[in-house]
């Protein structure tokens, strides 16, 4: 009996002595760190704990307590084209110390240089295990991610990759990637893509895709545009189909589609609300995408500066308020689905924005979501476009910022977390505590 005893106290000292060296043998978190590699030891009960997102009809609601969950967030699209564990780790570990809780981040490179998927259904294992780097950081650090499927534009392949591998295969395709949509081809490899992904197990955790928490949801497309204003139909059923797609193969976790937030020509009495006649003609529509089925909430975009080239401050101002509260209130009455502006950017250019113009811009999506929250209603939160840290300056797009160099930004961006948490949080929530007084 006594033997029995020393051998189970003797595999738990082990078990012990291998969790700490799991916790301890990482890729090092700072600019000057390596790669993904070293000592790994992928079990998943060893990971943080953490609980699902989920919905509770107009608000986002932790999936275990069912407590509210509203977001304040941020983009950092290039975690993974960085093949920079060192600066994806120092990225999300800033996240956290902000009080952000959501993270958006392209989960494809399609071809080209780095690629991740080389070829329909070929995939890069390094470039791989990079993303199960991030995704596994992002838990350490309690950090849900929202993991982008495909491109519209062609940065990083996008749509027009698609094309292009299923013309090389000799599908009979036409050169508008609008063929995207429609081509039962193109069609098949990005759910072959989609499959790849939800179902690849993370080398360092041990867990699938689809049943990891840190992951918030699957966004189908970054904005999803047409070439010809008749391909309007084809992409609202390529929707759909994707959308229950993701559906079957995975119910644990949110999907959006990824839209800018456009109201299409049948919808008259919004066509005011856009920033232009041409956002009309995209073949996106805000209230039909979103009302899929299989859509848990809905996705908005604000640039006023690139949508308004020409406004002025105020003007643009204007304009803002009235295109988030339009957003809000259909998602709020019609949709009945939380809303998410998942894209919130200004431009860092001084000729065009000071800093305290750019902060108005922000200031007045953040104290409309809180606004929403207050009232627990559909503005489910917003991600500011886009946050870096040093030595990722090749993916500056002019909206880019190193929050902490513009400290009354990172002081608004801290304020934003500490209100959204005083209203539903608990104290300590996620090993962050908000610094700040109230």
């Amino acid at each position: 009996m006594r033997r029995r005893g020393t051998r189970i106290y003797s595999l738990l000292g082990l078990l012990v002595l291998l969790a700490l060296a799991y916790h301890s043998w990482l890729p090092a978190h700072g600019p000057s760190g390596g790669g993904p590699g070293g000592f790994k030891f992928p079990v998943p009960w060893l990971q943080p704990r953490m609980s699902f997102a989920g919905r509770a009809g107009t608000h986002f609601a932790d999936a275990e307590t069912g407590a509210p969950l509203y977001i304040n967030g941020w983009n950092s699209y290039w975690l993974l084209s960085s093949q920079s564990p060192a600066l994806a780790a120092e990225m999300l570990r800033r996240g956290r110390c902000m009080g952000l809780t959501v993270c958006r981040t392209w989960a494809f490179i399609d071809g080209g240089a780095g690629a991740l998927q080389i070829s329909p259904g070929q995939f890069s294992e390094p470039v791989f295990q990079m993303l199960d780097y991030v995704i596994y950081e992002a838990r350490r650090n309690h950090i849900r991610l929202i993991l982008c499927l495909v491109n519209n534009l062609d940065n990083f392949g996008g749509k027009a990759q698609y094309v292009q591998w299923a013309q090389a295969a000799g599908a009979n395709v036409t050169n508008s990637t609008d063929s995207f949509f429609i081509h039962p081809t193109i069609r098949g490899y990005y759910k072959e893509y989609v499959k790849a992904i939800l179902t690849r197990r993370n080398s360092y955790s041990g867990i699938r895709y689809c049943d990891e928490p840190a992951i918030f949801a699957w966004e189908l497309m970054n904005e999803p545009r047409c070439v010809s204003n008749s391909s309007g139909p084809h992409i609202q059923a390529w929707i759909e189909e994707m959308a229950a797609y993701v559906k079957s193969l995975d119910t644990k976790h949110l999907v959006t589609v990824g839209i800018e937030g456009f109201y299409g020509p049948g919808r008259s009495e919004r066509l005011g609300v856009n920033p232009g006649d041409w956002a009309a003609s995209l073949c996106s529509d805000f209230i039909q995408n979103s009302a899929v089925k299989d859509i848990d909430f809905a996705s908005v975009h604000a640039y006023p500066d690139s949508w308004l080239p020409k406004a002025s401050m105020d003007e643009k101002v204007k304009y803002l308020s009235n295109w988030v509260d339009s957003h809000l209130n259909d998602s709020e009455y019609i949709l009945r689905k939380p809303v998410l502006f998942s894209e919130v950017g200004y431009l860092q250019n001084p000729e065009v924005n000071s800093t305290v113009d750019g902060e108005t811009v922000l200031k007045l999506v953040y104290d409309k979501i809180y606004d929403s929250a207050r009232k627990l209603q559909a503005g489910g939160g917003a991600l500011i476009w886009q946050l870096m840290v040093e030595g990722s300056h090749m993916y500056h797009d002019g909206f880019a910022m190193v929050a902490r160099d513009r400290p009354s930004t990172y002081k608004l961006i801290k304020e934003q977390s500490c209100r959204l948490q005083r209203l539903y949080g608990k104290e300590g929530d996620s090993g962050w505590q908000c610094s700040l007084p109230p």
